[in-house]
Order: C-alpha cells, then sequence, then structure tokens
C-alpha cells in the first residue's frame, strides 16, 4: 500500500530536508508541497493525502488554524462524500507546552532540525493507524477526537497564560521581495507618514499592516513595546538607555546605525518598570 503524502511548511529548506528523508520510504509518495496554510487546505481537500506533515508557526493561517478549518470543513463534507482526515504529522520548533499536548493527545510531531530515526517512528505509527482504520467516517473517529482535544487544550493553555496566537514570523517587504523574518531579528519598527519601516539586525523593508495596532497584534506583546507613538521596539534589542532632555529617555538600538528612539513622557513609567531605573 502505498501512503500519499503533503509536505507543508514555509521554508523551502525545511520542506527540501523533509522530502529527501521521506525519499528513503519506499511506499510514501509525496504528492505535493505548499508554503503557508491556505495552499495546505486547498492541497489536503484536492489530494485527500493519507498523511501530512504540517509546519506549527506559518504567516496567515498557522498549523492550528489549517487544522480546524480542515476539521470544519471534513464534518460539512464527510457524509455526502466519505471524506476521510488525513494523519496529521506537525513539524515544529514550538514551545514545550504544544510538545506536552501533542503527546497527550497521540499527534505525532517532529522537533526540527529533522533527525532520520523520528520521521521514521513518524511514519511506522501512521502506518499503524491508517491499518487500524483510524480515520473511520462514522461519527467522530479517534484521529478526529484527538485533533478536537488538542485544539482545545492549545487554546485553554493560550487564555490561560495570557498568550495569543501570533505567528512566530513576520512577512516583511525588501525591495520586490517577501521576506519571511523570525519577531526575535526584529530591532524596531517605526511608522511614518502611514509606511511602516521594519528594521533587523541584517536588512530594513516595509510591513504590510497599515497602522502600528495592526503590527502589534501579529507581535509577541511579551518582547514588543511601544515606546513612542510612531515606534515599536523589541526589548532584546535595546543596547542603550540614554537619559535625555527633562527627565525623558532615549532607546539607542541593536541595529546596524544604532538607531536612537525616542520614549514618550507616557511610556517613562513603562521603561522605568521594564529596567528598573
Amino acid at each position: 500500500m502505498t501512503i500519499s503524502a503533503l509536505i507543508i511548511d514555509d521554508e523551502q529548506l525545511a520542506r527540501d530536508e523533509l522530502a529527501y528523508l521521506l525519499q528513503a520510504a519506499p511506499d510514501v509518495d509525496v504528492v505535493a508541497q505548499g508554503a503557508n496554510g491556505i495552499e495546505a487546505v486547498e492541497l489536503i481537500e484536492r489530494h485527500h493525502p493519507d498523511i501530512v506533515f504540517l509546519d506549527v508557526q506559518m504567516p496567515g493561517l498557522d498549523g492550528f488554524a489549517v487544522i480546524q478549518r480542515i476539521m470544519d470543513r471534513h464534518r460539512k463534507l464527510k457524509d455526502n462524500q466519505g471524506w476521510q482526515l488525513p494523519q496529521f504529522v506537525f513539524a515544529t520548533a514550538y514551545d514545550q507546552y504544544a510538545v506536552r499536548a501533542f503527546d497527550v493527545n497521540a499527534v505525532d510531531y517532529l522537533l526540527k532540525p529533522f533527525d532520520r530515526n523520528r520521521v521514521d517512528k513518524a511514519l511506522e505509527r501512521a502506518r499503524a493507524r491508517i491499518n487500524n482504520g483510524a480515520a473511520g467516517t462514522q461519527g467522530d473517529s479517534p484521529i478526529e477526537s484527538q485533533l478536537d482535544a488538542l485544539l482545545a487544550l492549545l487554546k485553554n493553555g493560550s487564555q490561560a497564560t495570557g498568550r495569543g496566537a501570533q505567528p512566530a514570523k513576520l512577512i516583511v517587504q525588501a525591495g520586490s521581495r517577501l521576506l519571511l523574518v523570525d519577531q526575535a531579528e526584529i530591532c524596531f519598527a517605526e511608522i511614518d507618514e502611514g509606511v511602516i519601516r521594519v528594521v533587523t539586525h541584517q536588512f530594513e523593508g516595509q510591513s504590510k499592516c497599515r497602522t502600528i495596532e495592526e503590527l502589534l497584534d501579529q507581535l509577541d506583546p511579551a518582547i514588543f513595546w511601544r515606546a513612542h507613538r510612531s515606534f515599536v521596539v523589541n526589548i532584546n534589542q535595546i543596547r542603550e538607555v540614554v537619559p535625555w532632555f527633562k527627565s525623558t529617555y532615549q532607546l539607542r538600538m541593536n541595529d546596524k546605525k544604532q538607531t536612537e528612539i525616542p520614549v514618550s513622557r507616557a511610556q517613562t513609567k513603562r521603561l522605568r518598570e521594564l529596567f528598573n531605573l
């Protein structure tokens, strides 16, 4: 029996690496690859694969949102079309909370960078479930129940810790290129005449967001702070706090130009709290 597989990951190198490792399995046929969550939903509905290797952290529609959308559509269509859910293997560099959630709900995962032995074990588990008919068509199947429990657990965990579902990466336009940037690499962002400039260690570009508020919705609130109405800074990328005029401060950032950013009077108290000034 040949197992049809999809690979969904926003990083080309990760897709190539996983495809290479899967080539060693004679019964696995990688029918398609996708680079984002929207493509994932379309490819799953088109190919109805046996197994999907799905990146957790993707811009826009992340792996968990893909699962939710597929399950919603599956419940609407399965009675009429006999559509079976695939086995999902999450590819992740995610935090330990999510990894524990996968374990609890018997949903498999691969930690990046990929390991051949771990890929083989994931395939072995998937084969066993497929052979045992784990994705049955009547009522809620075992895989359906597991995915429901996983999504509920992750949702409750996010609410309990006050964390949102911010994507790990941000799309930044640099010239004609759309680059995926790790949030940790962003030094600061500035809005000027409606254009948001994003500055990293290596380059600067523009965000597609229209307002600072919209940008902040995509950033991790634990590390990004609006120091001024025109500036959002990564507090881990502040190189120096510089005393300024009339008990105000400026922030010297860790970018190539060591840009100095003003701290508004309204945010001075927050600055003192952050750094015990």
